[in-house]
């Protein structure tokens, strides 16, 4: 995938329509040098379009698909909307002033996502957040953020729960952490209330949420979070997501996805059944 630390991280339209291009290219029997060519720019440029590292322009596309021999009016069409749809700022854009860059790779991926994997061994994912916890755990992880910053990501973390409770909502499958319910933040109230709203959030037909017991012992994923998307569109793979402090990697070769698929099908049999999680909830809830 386009390394999202790039300027303009890629929506997924971008790189629905880098592939499509792609495709189009090898079809052809044409090599990056002579699709270069034929818009007068250098061979890096045309991976960097394939990749969706950078935007992609009507006139540069209009050529392209000339090149490739392309010539059906209705699906040269096709193309350019795609590439206009591609070129528009997702919704998240107005949160620019306090969105990593390469974060936004992520939001993108999410909106677009028919299922959605997690394991969190540290708190409880931002999809599933009240907005109390979600602002002392901001505040905990960005202690130099102004007062004003930390409420603007807590409005755009509120406003990507939006997708769990829309037509065509994606599946949520989330594997937290016995640490997750132990650790308190915020306080017993803002824990209190964040344990209510996970028991809320087992109610959804598309959340399904397990607890790794303390009891389990070690599992596959010890060494720290992650995600995996899954898209309804024929030319995205699984992707999958690893935070760090500074930045993110995504990973989308199938041999490097497929660990991370297999770590959590191991700890998704590991861990307590999704169906047992709101009674797990009630009793920690108890506990607070």
């Amino acid at each position: 995938m386009a390394d999202p630390r790039s300027a303009g991280a890629p929506t997924v339209l971008r790189v629905v329509l880098g592939k499509r291009l792609q495709d189009l290219r090898e079809k052809a029997g044409l090599s990056f040098e002579r699709a270069a060519a034929a818009l007068d720019v250098t061979h890096a440029t045309i991976r960097r379009m394939e990749k969706a590292e950078v935007g992609l322009k009507l006139p540069y596309v209009e050529k392209l698909l000339a090149t490739y021999g392309v010539t059906d009016e209705e699906e040269i069409e096709g193309f350019l909307s795609l590439a206009r749809e591609a070129n528009k700022p997702g919704w998240w854009h107005r949160f620019r002033d306090v969105l990593p860059e390469w974060f936004s790779a992520f939001v993108s991926l999410e909106s677009e996502a028919n299922l959605i994997r997690a394991y969190q061994p540290h708190y409880v994912p931002g999809l599933l957040q009240t907005e109390d916890y979600a602002a002392a755990v901001l505040r905990a992880g960005m202690p130099h953020a102004s007062a004003a910053d930390i409420d603007r990501i807590v409005a755009l973390r509120m406003e990507r729960q939006s997708l769990l409770t829309r037509d065509h909502a994606p599946m949520l499958w989330v594997v937290m952490d016995e640490t997750v319910l132990r650790r308190p933040i915020g306080g017993a109230k803002v824990m209190r209330d964040q344990v209510t709203r996970l028991m809320e959030a087992t109610a959804l037909p598309n959340v399904r949420l397990q607890v790794m017991p303390f009891a389990a012992g070690p599992h596959p994923a010890m060494y720290g979070p992650f995600h995996i998307f899954r898209f309804p569109i024929p030319e995205l793979p699984d992707i999958a997501y690893a935070e760090s402090l500074v930045g993110a990697v995504y990973f989308d070769q199938r041999n490097d996805v497929s660990q991370f698929l297999e770590a959590l099908d191991r700890m998704c049999a590991q861990a307590a059944p999704a169906h047992t999680t709101e009674a797990i909830l009630g009793g920690f809830r108890k506990e607070i």
